[in-house]
C-alpha cells in the first residue's frame, strides 16, 4: 500500500474523448477563464480553501511523515501493531492524495502558472518522501509467516479491511526487495516522473503550434484543442492542411519527444528487471493481477478482426462519397444535414434521462455533478487539453475537466468522464479509504457504459433517417475510436517496449517508423482502404498515454466489458442493474478480473470483442439498409 502515484493518474483524452467541429455559445468560444461563468467551473474550495490552506495541511503533514518510522522493526510483535501501522500508513496516503489533487487541478486550470507546476511538483518530491518513510513495511510483512498474518487477521478486526493488501504482498513475494532497496527506489520516484512531466509542460505549453489559414480565410493557431476541433472540418481541404501542419510540427520535433519517450520506457524497463520481472509487460499487469494473455488476446483478436475495421472504412468512403479516404477524412462527420449542436443544458438533460435505468441513487449522484460545480467545462487559454475525471480526494468529491465544444462528440465525452466520476463516487462512499480506489483495469468500464446507455437513448428517441444514421455512425466512431485505435497504440506501445527490451535503439525516427508500419496495417494502406499519408508516421509523439506504462490497452477491454454488462441492463436481465451497481461500488476489493466476472463478463476469454464485432457488424447492417432505401440522406463531403 505504498503511496502510489498511479492512483492519481488522470483520464485523459482516450476513445470518445474528441473535441467537436464548431462552438455553440460564447462560452464555448470564450478562452479568457475570468469571464466563464462560475457555472461552468470547478469549485476547488471543497479540496482546501485557499492555495494558503493547502500549504498548511501540506506542511502538516510533512512533519507527521516521520512518525511511520516508529513501526519499523515492530509489525510481527502483534496484530494490532500491525493495524496501528497500516491504518497510519493509509492516513498518510489519504491525506497526500487530497493534496496531489488539489495541487493537479490549479495547474491544469492554466498549464503555464509556475507556482501550479510548483505545487505539483512539491507532491511528487512528498510523494517519493512518503515512499521512502514507508518503503520498510512490505518487505517486513513478507517476513511475518502466513499462518501468523492469518492468525492476525482474525485476532484484530481493523485487518480485515487490509486482508486484500496483505494477500498481495503475498503473492508478490518473488518481486518484493530488501528493506534498503525498496527505500531506495521509493526514493527514485521524482526521476521516474521527469519524462512524463517534461512532455506535459513541454506539450501543453512550451511546444510551438503550427498556424493554418482555412477556406475561409480565418489564421488558426493549432493547439491541441484546435486541432482535435478543425480536424473534424466537412471542408476536405482543411482538414488535410489542420493534420498535415499538425503531424509535421511534431515531426520536428521528434528527436525531442523520441529522447522523452526512450527515458520512460528505459525506466519502465529499469523497474521491471529490478523487480525480477522478464519484461515490462509482465510487470505492469502483475501489479493488478492480471494475465498477460489478456493483453496478447485483445492484440490478436483485434488484429483477426481487422476486416471488419476495414468493412467500417469503406462504409465511411461510401458515406463521404470519396474515390478514396485518406486518415485526414476519419473525423469529419458522416451525415452533415443532422444538427449535432448541444449546449451544457442539453447534454445533461440527455445524459441524465439516458441513464434513468440505473435508478434513483445514480440519478441523484449524477445531478450533484452538474449543481455543484463539480466539472470544468470550457476550452480557456493554458488549460490542460483533453478531459479526464479525479477521484483521488476522498473525502470530497470527483472532479472532472473537460474542453466542451458542444457537439455530439462533447455530450459524449461528458457522459463519459461522468461514468469515472460514479464509480469514484460510488466507491469512494462505499469503501473504506484502503479499499476505495478502483483498479486501474476496471476504470474505462463505467465510462463506457455512460456512452453506451447515451446512445441506446438518443437512438430511441430518434425517428428520423439521416439523425439515426449519424448516431449510429457515432457508435461506430466509438468503436474504432475505443477498441481498433487504442489496441492500435497497444501494440505499439508492446513493440517499442520490445525493442528496448531487445537492446534496439528507441529514437525519434524509429519510432516513426515502427508507428508508421501499424497504422497502415490497421488501416489497410496497402489494400487501399485507407491512404495514411507520410506525416501520420509522427502522430505518436501526440499521444500522452505512452508515458502511462501498458494503460491503453484498458480501453479497449473496458469498451468490450462495458458493451456486454450495458446490454445486460437495457434488456432488462435479471438482476443485471443490481450486479453492475455493486461493481461500481466495490473499488479494489477484489482483483480487477474478478470483478468483472462478478458483474457479469470473463475478459480472460475471447467473448466480450467477439460479441462487440457481432454488434459492430449489425450496426453496419442497418446503416446501409437506411442508405440503400433512403435517398434523402445526404454526404456531407464530396471528393475534392
Amino acid at each position: 500500500m505504498d503511496f502510489d502515484l498511479s492512483l492519481l493518474v488522470r483520464h485523459l483524452p482516450g476513445a470518445m474523448m474528441l473535441f467537436a467541429a464548431s462552438t455553440i455559445t460564447s462560452a464555448a468560444q470564450e478562452h479568457d477563464r475570468s469571464k466563464i461563468a462560475d457555472q461552468y467551473k470547478w469549485d476547488l474550495t471543497a479540496i482546501y480553501p485557499s492555495d494558503d490552506a493547502w500549504r498548511v495541511e501540506k506542511e502538516k503533514l510533512v512533519s507527521k511523515l516521520p512518525e511511520i518510522r516508529k513501526f519499523q522493526g515492530t509489525l510481527a510483535s502483534s496484530a494490532s501493531r500491525l493495524a496501528d501501522a497500516l491504518e497510519t500508513q493509509s492516513r498518510f496516503d489519504k491525506e497526500i492524495s487530497r493534496l496531489f489533487v488539489y495541487a493537479g487541478l490549479k495547474s491544469d486550470e492554466d498549464t503555464r502558472v509556475s507556482a501550479y507546476q510548483a505545487m505539483e511538483q512539491e507532491m511528487i518530491q512528498l510523494g517519493s518522501t512518503l515512499g521512502t518513510e514507508e518503503a520498510f513495511i512490505e518487505p517486513e510483512i513478507l517476513k511475518i509467516d502466513k499462518a501468523t498474518i492469518e492468525r492476525f487477521v482474525a485476532q484484530e478486526s481493523r485487518l480485515h479491511v487490509y486482508r486484500h493488501y496483505l494477500d498481495n504482498i503475498e503473492r508478490h513475494r518473488a518481486h518484493t526487495l530488501s528493506n534498503e532497496e525498496e527505500k531506495l527506489l521509493a526514493g527514485s520516484a521524482v526521476m521516474a516522473s521527469g519524462p512524463s512531466s517534461v512532455y506535459g509542460i513541454f506539450s501543453d505549453a512550451d511546444f510551438a503550434y503550427p498556424s493554418v489559414t482555412l477556406s475561409d480565410g480565418k489564421t488558426v493557431k493549432l493547439d491541441k484543442a484546435a486541432y482535435s476541433l478543425h480536424r473534424a472540418s466537412q471542408n476536405r481541404q482543411d482538414r488535410q492542411k489542420v493534420m498535415e501542419a499538425f503531424f509535421t510540427a511534431l515531426s520536428k520535433y521528434r528527436g525531442t519527444f523520441g529522447s522523452m519517450m526512450n527515458s520512460s520506457v528505459q525506466g519502465s524497463l529499469f523497474y521491471a528487471r529490478v523487480r525480477n520481472y522478464d519484461t515490462s509487460l509482465q510487470a505492469s499487469l502483475d501489479g493488478p493481477n492480471i494475465p498477460v494473455s489478456v493483453y496478447s488476446r485483445l492484440v490478436e483478436g483485434v488484429n483477426r478482426n481487422l476486416p471488419t475495421f476495414h468493412r467500417y472504412l469503406k462504409l465511411r468512403k461510401r458515406m463521404m462519397r470519396l474515390s478514396d479516404l485518406h486518415y485526414y477524412d476519419l473525423y469529419a462527420p458522416l451525415v452533415s444535414s443532422v444538427d449535432t449542436k448541444y449546449s451544457v443544458e442539453d447534454s445533461e438533460r440527455n445524459i441524465l434521462a439516458a441513464l434513468a435505468p440505473l435508478g434513483a441513487e445514480y440519478a441523484t449522484g449524477a445531478k450533484h455533478a452538474f449543481t455543484e460545480r463539480w466539472i470544468d467545462m470550457y476550452p480557456t487559454e493554458g488549460k490542460s487539453s483533453g478531459a479526464y475525471s479525479n477521484g483521488a480526494a476522498y473525502d470530497v468529491h470527483p472532479y472532472m475537466l473537460l474542453n466542451y465544444n458542444g457537439k455530439y462528440d462533447d455530450m459524449s465525452t461528458l457522459a463519459h468522464e461522468l461514468g469515472h466520476t460514479m464509480h469514484s463516487y460510488f466507491s469512494n462512499k462505499t469503501q473504506p479509504y484502503p479499499l476505495s480506489s478502483y483498479p486501474i483495469f476496471v476504470a474505462e468500464v463505467a465510462s463506457t457504459f455512460n456512452e453506451a446507455l447515451l446512445n441506446d437513448y438518443m437512438l430511441k428517441h430518434t425517428t428520423d433517417d439521416a439523425t439515426r444514421l449519424s448516431l449510429l455512425g457515432n457508435y461506430l466512431e466509438g468503436i474504432k475510436g475505443t477498441v481498433f485505435r487504442q489496441t492500435q497504440f497497444a501494440e505499439f506501445e508492446l513493440r517499442m517496449h520490445e525493442m528496448v527490451e531487445k537492446g534496439q535503439p528507441l529514437t525519434g525516427d524509429a519510432l516513426s517508423k515502427l508507428y508508421s508500419d501499424i497504422v497502415k496495417k490497421y488501416y489497410g494502406n496497402d489494400q487501399g482502404i485507407c491512404i495514411v499519408d507520410d506525416y501520420v508516421a509522427n502522430e505518436w509523439a501526440f499521444i500522452p498515454h505512452f508515458y502511462s506504462n501498458y494503460y491503453v490497452f484498458q480501453y479497449a477491454t473496458s469498451f468490450t466489458a462495458s458493451s456486454a454488462l450495458s446490454e445486460k441492463v437495457l434488456t432488462g436481465e435479471a438482476g443485471a442493474t443490481e450486479r453492475y451497481l455493486k461493481f461500481i461500488s466495490s473499488g479494489q476489493s477484489k482483483y480487477p478480473i474478478e470483478l468483472l466476472k462478478d458483474a457479469g463478463v470473463d475478459m480472460t476469454t475471447d467473448e466480450p470483442l467477439e460479441l462487440t464485432v457481432k454488434r459492430m457488424n449489425r450496426v453496419m447492417d442497418e446503416m446501409e439498409t437506411l442508405l440503400d432505401s433512403d435517398t434523402a440522406i445526404q454526404p456531407p463531403d464530396k471528393d475534392q
